[in-house]
């Protein structure tokens, strides 16, 4: 979309129509309370666009999808192995902080990098930096798995 007034209009709309799906209620105050946050949270991201100067959305790609679709696995099978974890006690769990280097240069995807190794279980990214990420992880198989770069090369593939 490159209007950026229709794109605002549209994600208003696409943010509103979700909040509705996922509330369930439809009394007029409840309606109303959720437009109003919407209006905020879509006012608040068009002061950042044009304070920084920068696109604050991917692009719905067919590599973004590919990616979310690998995303979702991977959180699903880190979720399996925390819950194994959690579940045999002869499974140790040895956290451990690691410095994970990365070569992603731009904010939208070392933004999307660390929430990606937030989201899967036994990572938590607690800090950024422009040639690091700190990463608090359940386990020094989680550190070592992550400094194989599976997620950073697939996130670098992106096209934004």
């Amino acid at each position: 979309m490159t209007n950026p007034s229709m794109y605002y209009l549209v994600l208003t709309a696409a943010l509103y129509l979700f909040w509705v799906l996922l509330s369930g209620h439809y009394t007029a105050l409840i309606l109303s309370l959720g437009a109003a946050s919407v209006l905020l949270v879509v006012w608040f991201l068009r002061r950042m666009d044009r304070i920084d100067g920068e696109a604050s959305f991917m692009p719905i790609t067919p590599g973004l999808v590919a990616y979310l679709w690998w995303l979702m696995c991977a959180v699903i099978k880190a979720n399996i192995v925390v819950v194994k974890r959690i579940w045999a006690p002869n499974l140790p769990i040895s956290p451990t902080w690691t410095r994970l280097e990365t070569e992603i240069n731009t904010p939208l995807k070392k933004t999307l990098y660390a929430n990606s190794i937030t989201l899967t279980p036994g990572t938590l990214t607690t800090n950024a930096h422009r040639d690091h990420l700190w990463v608090h992880c359940l386990t020094q198989d989680n550190a070592a798995k992550l400094r194989e770069g599976e997620m950073e090369g697939r996130i670098r593939k992106l096209k934004v």
